[in-house]
Parts: structure tokens; C-alpha cells; sequence
């Protein structure tokens, strides 16, 4: 147990996973509490690394694309059907509608499967406040073309924000204000020429950083027209602070 926050990478790819790298999924620990952000695919491999999915206090889902989620469906099997005893199902903070998208992923009969025994379901809105642990999360709605959240969370005096996917907002630079250690996106090598934004370019995620008073910059989440190198090195021509890459098994001590 430690009484630094810890954020450490589980897997940052996008769309799919690579051979070395999951797709996107984070563990963020305080004093005993873990916390599971996000669920892509190959995240519940490399979660049980540090912990056992019965020792999470909670797990939080940014939106329903199954670069973020997909592991939460073997994470049912194994909290019901496997090695693992629950003393109460998990608390799990989703997008409104998750319970029902799971359920209707892994329900083979005519009987609706049980999600409800192994997570907790608890909707997120913007705004939506919850406790696990020694952690406060803070949830806002963000610009991702669905609903889709960015995640503040807090210590008695640290603060991480995870930017989840979205283009830059006002309610991310917001959330972000003044926090140590701000996670966020950099997919989009270039702005889009037409349609709607989704997504931050490298340069965006400086900006938002700059605009936040962030401590420090942890780019993610880096699409495959981009190199991490080339990531990090165009958000710190927008960003003054430290600018590093989520790349994955790597441990950030948040100060």
C-alpha cells in the first residue's frame, strides 16, 4: 500500500490492440483503492498483474466503443463463473444504457444474463460525483459523437484527469483545471476537413493542458498514423510542462 496516486498504463492502443500493447485501460490506485479505467481488449490480462478483479473498489467505463469496454464481458465470466468470489458485486460507472448492452451481448437464452450480479451499474450524467475508496470521481460529458465521459480523480491533494475520447471541450478543459497529471488522447494526426470532431490531434492535447494549468502531460491513446515519438514531441510544442507517452506497464507517480 502507498499513499502516492498512482496511474499505471495497462494497455493505450487504438482501434484494435497490438501485439505488445492492449487497447485502452488504466489502473489508478490510492492507499488500498483501485480503481479500473476503462476495459478495452487485453486490458483484464494485464490488470491481474498488479490486482484481482474481486479486490477492484470500483470500475469506470468513459463510453461503449470496445476499444474501451470489451473486456468487461470476460470480466462478467470471471466474477461469476471462474475462481472468483465477490462479497458484493462490482461498483461499475458506465455511459446511460451499459447494463443493457452487456446483457444483450451475453445473453444466450431466453433468460436475460445476470449482469447485475457482478457489477454494481451506476449511469453516469454530467457531473456525476461518486467515492471509491480513498478516491473521488468526478465524471463530465464530453465531445465524442456518443455519449462519452472524461474522469477527475482525486485525492486529498492530488488530481489525475483522464480525457477518456473526445475532441477539445470546454468541459474537459474545465475538469482538467489545475489537475497534476492530465491523461489525454492525441488519435487524430490531423484536424478533420469535414464532419464532426472526435477526437484530439497531439497539438490539441498541448492546448488542452495549456489551457488547464495541468501539471503534467501524459499523451494516449496515439492513433496509427502517428509514432508516440511524434506524439509527444508536437503536444510539447503546445504545452510548457513534462510530456510523456502511456505506453503500456508504465507506472506514473502523480505529484
Amino acid at each position: 500500500m502507498t499513499d502516492d496516486l498512482l496511474l499505471t498504463v495497462l494497455g493505450s492502443a487504438t482501434p484494435y490492440a497490438s501485439v505488445d500493447n492492449p487497447c485502452s485501460g488504466y489502473l489508478v490506485s490510492h492507499r488500498g483503492t483501485r480503481v479500473w479505467v476503462d476495459a478495452g481488449s487485453g486490458t483484464l490480462a494485464q490488470l491481474q498483474r498488479h490486482t484481482r478483479i474481486d479486490e477492484l473498489d470500483a470500475i469506470w467505463i468513459s463510453h461503449l466503443h470496445a476499444d474501451h469496454s470489451a473486456d468487461l464481458l470476460t470480466a462478467y465470466y470471471a466474477a461469476l463463473f471462474a475462481d472468483v468470489e465477490l462479497a458484493a458485486p462490482i461498483p461499475l460507472y458506465g455511459p446511460p444504457g451499459i447494463a443493457g448492452r452487456l446483457a444483450h451481448f451475453l445473453t444466450n437464452t431466453s433468460a436475460r444474463s445476470p449482469v447485475e450480479e457482478a457489477f454494481e451499474v451506476h449511469e453516469l450524467h454530467d457531473g456525476h460525483q461518486a467515492h471509491a475508496g480513498a478516491l473521488t470521481l468526478i465524471s463530465r460529458a464530453v465531445a465524442h459523437g456518443i455519449p462519452a465521459f472524461a474522469l477527475r480523480v482525486e485525492t486529498s491533494d492530488r488530481s489525475l484527469v483522464y480525457s477518456g475520447d473526445t475532441a477539445p471541450c470546454a468541459n474537459l478543459t474545465s475538469l482538467a483545471e489545475r489537475c497534476d497529471l492530465l491523461l489525454c488522447e492525441a488519435e487524430s494526426a490531423q484536424v478533420r476537413a469535414e464532419g464532426e470532431r472526435v477526437h484530439h490531434t497531439p497539438e490539441d492535447a498541448g492546448d488542452t493542458a495549456e489551457a488547464a494549468r495541468a501539471g503534467r502531460l501524459v499523451v494516449t491513446h496515439v492513433g496509427r498514423s502517428l509514432t508516440p515519438g511524434d506524439a509527444v514531441a508536437r503536444a510539447s510544442a503546445r504545452f510548457d510542462g513534462p510530456v510523456d507517452h502511456a505506453s503500456p506497464g508504465a507506472v506514473f507517480r502523480v505529484v
